[in-house]
């Protein structure tokens, strides 16, 4: 007599983007010796934060298009063509005009996120894996029984439940330190509504990335109106009622993000980037590290060889030092809002003719291939890449909408938005009374503190350290493990740590380390514990618990690679 092969229970914590990706991979694998189990906080699987009302208003719009998108089970272009007038009518969207190329108000991309949810639902019944969705459960801690077999998870208000493997998709978390005990003091612009606010008074913004945007848009609208002119340009017409309202932007380096251009290769991905068994081969040249001039080369230079070869010629012999000096100088030259209307042509150019501009792109393509390999930098080039390259990135790979861009620059033309750069070493002072104190050095050297009755944190969302992570059930038993980045030079680990940079740790083998957000994770998204042992039954591609080992957040692209190798993992195990 034969015993039936139990199947495998798999729990996915987070009904967003992550776990509708990873939920795919899974419908899509032709295997069906697995049940799914998905827990999702709140009332509607796919949209996650950023495309529900927890992170977008109406007027919230995404940074990408339908072209741009990892394919799920249905194109954008042709799920619209069956939804109903009065849902397209409400996002201004018309059938016979969609446009591929164009972003889309988040909200209604949330609709769409949410309906291919459900198709994979019904491909999953077709197939033949059972999967139940439990709506409005939160998950509060998650243990790996001693067993060594099973997974449990603790469910607020429910109980417990068992699983043989455990995917955290729980998405973005906006820590709240001052927000409800200081009186005007935002620790996010999350969720928008909160900002449906008129104020007579000026604003302070922290940061001037997507967050600060959403927080503009959403504070201008209650404060004015914004106009389109005969001749297309948008301007903005402050509120009699709040006449001193106006938006100052803080920002370390005074810059504002770059514009969305035309992208030749949508999806982030090349043929032209190293593949895996090139990387591999690299770190084991190399003392067991990915060299971050070798990437450079590899993943940025050499791709404009045959795309662009006057760039290559201007970028060739510089370091990336020299690269992101030069870059950035052109940009430090010019006054923010006058750079910003120049790179507004250029993009507008650039999408007319449906030309990319190359080295913004492959930038973008840059941190992408990065973002798998970055555990093996040494401590040495993490920190080149967190304080050299990174900053630069994070500009120009923030693709802003041109709608955006408009209401932006309609605000400054109006006098109603202004930015400033306060440098790395600003101050925020949460004032009892309410509002802050901002506390910096202006560019003429000259320290200010200035008082503000708002303040909206809009630096984006925070990596996370170790202290944060929030299942204290692998805390405990050492399950999980703080990420730790090694130097590969001893002498330079403990000149670091001579310097006081308290992020570096000494072995006691003698080794140096580099504490870097979050936990340790390896290839395959598992999480590993303090001996460097993968647990093979608990996964994780929550983006604020893994910053340090995944630098760049790549959106849906990050969603698409990170459950791929999931899933193909858990499967091989289970074999």
């Amino acid at each position: 007599m034969t015993t039936k092969k139990l199947k495998k229970r798999i729990a996915i914590l987070g009904g967003g983007p992550s776990g509708l990706f990873v939920f795919k991979r899974l419908v899509e694998s032709n295997q069906t010796d697995f049940e799914v189990d998905i827990f999702e906080s709140k009332k509607q699987l796919g949209a996650g934060m950023p495309y529900s009302s927890d992170g977008a208003n109406i007027e919230h719009v995404t940074n990408v298009s339908d072209n741009e998108i990892p394919e799920i089970v249905i194109s954008i272009a042709d799920w619209v063509q069956a939804l109903p007038d009065e849902i397209l009518s409400r996002f201004n969207i018309e059938k016979e005009k969609f446009n591929e190329y164009k972003v889309l108000p988040r909200l209604f991309f949330g609709m769409y996120l949410s309906s291919q949810f459900d198709l994979l639902l019904k491909k999953a019944e077709k197939a033949g894996i059972k999967t139940k969705v439990h709506y409005g459960c939160k998950v509060t801690d998650i243990e790996d029984l001693r067993d060594g077999k099973k997974v449990r998870i603790e469910i607020e208000e429910t109980g417990t439940a068992e699983f043989d493997c455990v995917i955290v998709c729980t998405g973005h978390k906006w820590p709240v330190k001052n927000e409800g005990k200081i009186p005007g003091y935002f620790d996010s612009p999350y969720p928008p509504a909160k900002l449906n606010l008129q104020l007579n008074h000026p604003v302070a913004i922290k940061g001037s990335s997507l967050t600060a945007i959403d927080a503009i848009r959403t504070l201008a609208r209650n404060n004015g109106t914004f106009h389109q002119e005969k001749d297309g340009k948008v301007s903005f017409e402050p509120s009699a009622d709040s006449p001193n309202f106006k938006l100052v932007m803080h920002s370390r380096s005074g810059m504002l993000p770059a514009i969305r251009f035309h992208l030749e290769e949508p999806l982030l991905s090349t043929d032209s980037l190293l593949s895996r068994e090139e990387l591999d081969e690299h770190i084991s040249r190399n003392g067991g590290f990915l060299s971050l001039d070798f990437i450079f080369e590899k993943d940025f230079k050499d791709l404009f060889i045959g795309k662009d070869p006057d760039f290559h010629a201007f970028i060739k012999d510089l370091s990336m030092e020299e690269f992101v000096e030069a870059m950035m100088g052109k940009r430090e030259k010019m006054e923010p809002f006058e750079l910003f209307r120049a790179e507004y042509k250029e993009a507008e150019k650039s999408i007319k003719r449906r030309e990319s501009v190359y080295w913004k792109e492959m930038l973008a393509v840059l941190s992408f291939a990065m973002n798998y390999p970055a555990k093996y930098l040494s401590a040495e080039d993490m920190l080149r890449l967190q304080k050299v390259l990174m900053p630069l990135i994070s500009i120009v790979i923030a693709f802003a909408p041109q709608s955006s861009c408009d209401e932006l620059l309609a605000l400054n033309d109006a006098g109603k938005l202004d930015i400033v750069s306060v440098g790395d070493d600003s101050r925020v002072e949460p004032e009892k009374t309410g509002g802050v104190t901002y506390h910096y050095t202006d560019e003429t050297e000259q320290d200010l503190s200035v008082r503000f009755e708002t303040f909206v944190d809009c630096v984006g969302q925070p990596h996370l350290d170790f202290e944060a992570f929030p299942f204290k059930g692998l805390v405990k038993n050492k399950t999980i493990s703080p990420a730790l980045i090694k130097f590969k030079s001893v002498d330079k680990g403990s000149a670091a740590m001579a310097k006081g940079n308290k992020d570096v740790t000494q072995e006691v083998n003698g080794d140096y380390y580099l504490k870097v957000p979050g936990i340790t994770i390896n290839d395959n998204f598992q999480i590993v514990d303090r001996a460097g042992v993968a647990n093979n039954r608990v996964y994780i591609m929550a983006v604020p618990y893994i910053g340090g080992f995944n630098p760049d957040y790549s959106g849906l692209d990050f969603c698409e690679q990170a459950s791929t190798s999931i899933v193909e993992s858990i499967l091989e195990i289970s074999k």
